[in-house]
């Protein structure tokens, strides 16, 4: 090493051993990487064992401590996810098992490329400043707030009667109901009772038996919906050890398993793909075949009732060889003729077409909401035209009695187009949804399946995404986000 180099680390560690705060270094899994002398000293344990141990392992050690492990790691979560300084403070023990109150800053460490790399916490030990009361407690006020103050985290405490008696911030947000509204009732109104597993009473018997319960899980909302979520529930006792009650923590994990089922469904969609392709093309021989006969032998001299017979041989396998193409079509992965697209511009472009063909003969008002000046998206303007006409036709077929489709585009976090096709028709039941994109599924009597399948494919090749939201009689809202150049 250079001695220039050698002398100025020598100093930066010399700077650090000797500054008054805890300075630690983690990776991005939460180990620390490095560790000044103040850390040691506070700990109570070796340099040695400090260094590659998880944070939380080492400042919250103990089986007491494990409801603040799982709230500082959610601040880290929290921390890493939105590339931004957290500040918090909470309760630790010293080397002589005395309680220190730290203030401490979390810092992510960003890498050339803007992902996070590492992260710094620094703490500053501020119990002289505050009374030695107000640090006796289990779980104090400014953990909750911190965790409270989470978006993707719920807090909550129950009584050993099952019923609610403190509803964090984080937790009206995510499940919806208001503070005033929820607490001192029972905690079976948050709780999934579709499986033994998800049961409120199955939950706290493991917490009794194991002295904690983390597993993936739904909970309910105040409207009734579901919510996926990492649950994790721990004995609330109070400074003496009396059992008090549970406190759960609850980690919104809903864009995690969205995600998931999108890839889950990419898979399925090239495999059926991949299928769909060798059948076509084991029917597309003895079709042809069919076909050509059947034009061959129309051309002799026959009665009347034969001929009509061989027409509609003739036609059907014409409909057939329709389908077949259909079929072909979405199986092959053609590549796109990428190149600037104006969103606005391609929507426009499509939408006289969108009266002609089998629509039914209805009022239909069309809204369009489109941003100014938004920029260009890197597609193929023939695909992107095709999806766009594809949605705007469903709309179309599902409002028998007529009524609005409203197109919106704007902009999101200025990364991506988003275009919104929402009509006011029939809707489609909500067990149904995760279905719509898959071939051959349709809900129209002379629908063939393949049109939103397309439709997926075509936008997961330009980078984007499509989402659909509906309502059994309430309408649909198709969802498209597209990348910007």
């Amino acid at each position: 090493m250079c001695p220039a180099i050698k002398e100025t680390k020598e100093i930066l560690y010399g700077l650090l051993d000797n500054t008054g705060v805890i300075v630690i270094y983690l990776d991005v899994n939460g180990n620390i990487v490095f560790c000044n002398k103040k850390a040691d000293k506070l700990t109570g344990l070796k340099h040695e064992d400090i260094i590659g141990a998880n944070w939380l392992k080492v400042l919250y050690r103990g089986d007491n401590n494990t409801i603040k492990q799982d709230m500082f790691r959610a601040v880290l979560d929290e921390c890493v996810k939105n590339k931004r300084e957290k500040d918090f403070e909470g309760v630790i023990l010293d080397s002589d098992k005395h309680e220190r109150i730290i203030s401490w800053n979390l810092t992510p460490v960003l890498a050339a490329n803007k992902q996070v790399e590492a992260s710094i916490l620094i703490g500053h030990d501020i119990t002289k400043i505050r009374e030695a009361g107000n640090s006796a407690k289990n779980i104090d006020q400014t953990l909750k707030d911190i965790l409270s103050s989470l978006k993707e985290y719920a807090l909550y405490v129950i009584n050993l009667e099952g019923n609610i008696t403190y509803f964090g911030m984080g937790s009206e947000i995510m499940l919806g109901w208001n503070k005033k509204e929820i607490v001192f009732k029972h905690a079976n109104i948050l709780h999934n009772n579709d499986s033994v597993e998800n049961k409120l009473d199955f939950i706290l018997e493991q917490v009794r038996l194991f002295g904690r319960y983390e597993k993936e899980t739904t909970l309910i909302t105040k409207t009734g919906d579901v919510v996926s979520v990492i649950l994790t529930a721990n004995k609330f006792l109070d400074s003496e050890g009396k059992h008090l009650g549970y406190i759960f923590i609850a980690k919104d994990i809903s864009e995690r398993k969205k995600l998931e089922y999108q890839v889950f469904q990419s898979e399925k969609l090239a495999a059926l793909g991949l299928l769909s392709a060798g059948i076509a093309h084991e029917i597309n021989n003895p079709l042809l075949v069919i076909s050509g006969r059947a034009a061959l032998l129309m051309k002799e001299k026959l009665d009347q009732e034969i001929i009509d017979d061989l027409d509609l041989i003739s036609s059907q396998a014409e409909r057939i060889q329709k389908m077949v193409d259909r079929i072909l079509k979405f199986s092959q992965k053609t590549k796109p003729a990428f190149g600037p697209v104006d969103v606005n511009e391609a929507i426009e472009f499509i939408l006289p077409f969108a009266q002609y063909g089998n629509l039914p003969d209805i009022k239909v008002e069309i809204v369009k909401d489109f941003a100014k000046d938004m920029p260009m998206v890197k597609g193929d303007m023939h695909q992107l035209q095709e999806v766009f006409l594809n949605l705007i036709i469903n709309a179309y077929q599902s409002m028998p009695e007529g009524g609005i489709i409203k197109i919106t585009t704007g902009s999101l976090k200025n990364l991506f187009a988003l275009i919104q096709v929402k009509d006011t028709g029939m809707g489609i039941p909500v067990e149904h949804l995760k279905d719509v994109f898959m071939p051959f599924y349709t809900t129209k009597n002379d629908g063939k399946g393949l049109g939103l399948s397309i439709c997926h494919n075509i936008i997961k090749n330009h980078n984007g995404s499509i989402e659909l939201d509906s309502q059994l009689g309430q309408g649909s809202t198709f969802t498209i986000k597209l990348p910007f150049i």
